[in-house]
């Protein structure tokens, strides 16, 4: 277990499925991606940087991409969501687009290859 396992698993099973969900299609592009924190939240770590942080609030889920440039990337695929300057926020009602994710984490990865 590790700090991501253990953070969706304190969370109500809804937001840590939805979650989950959002990991999974992240390994399946960064298999080699390790669990840890950065700035204080569960994250998804690469090359010893953060790819894909994870945060709950009582009305919304957050992931955070750790870049303002990712989120413009993929800003015209979010509308009715909520976003600032590295944030994606989102529910468990109104999830996330697979292919948004894949995107993102894409263009995380190629900002820490780089």
């Amino acid at each position: 277990m590790g700090v991501v396992d253990d953070y969706f698993e304190s969370l109500d099973p809804a937001s840590g499925a939805a979650f989950d969900r959002i990991r999974s299609l992240a390994l399946e592009i960064v298999p080699d991606a390790e669990q840890g924190t950065s700035y204080g939240m569960a994250a998804l770590r690469y090359k010893q940087k953060p790819l894909l942080g994870f945060t709950a609030a009582k009305r919304h889920l957050s992931v955070f991409p750790f870049s303002p440039q990712v989120v413009d990337g993929v800003r015209d695929r979010l509308s009715g969501f909520e976003l600032s300057k590295g944030t994606i926020r989102f529910t468990v009602d109104k999830p996330l687009a697979a292919d948004v994710i894949s995107d993102v984490v894409r263009l995380r990865m190629a900002e820490i290859d780089r």
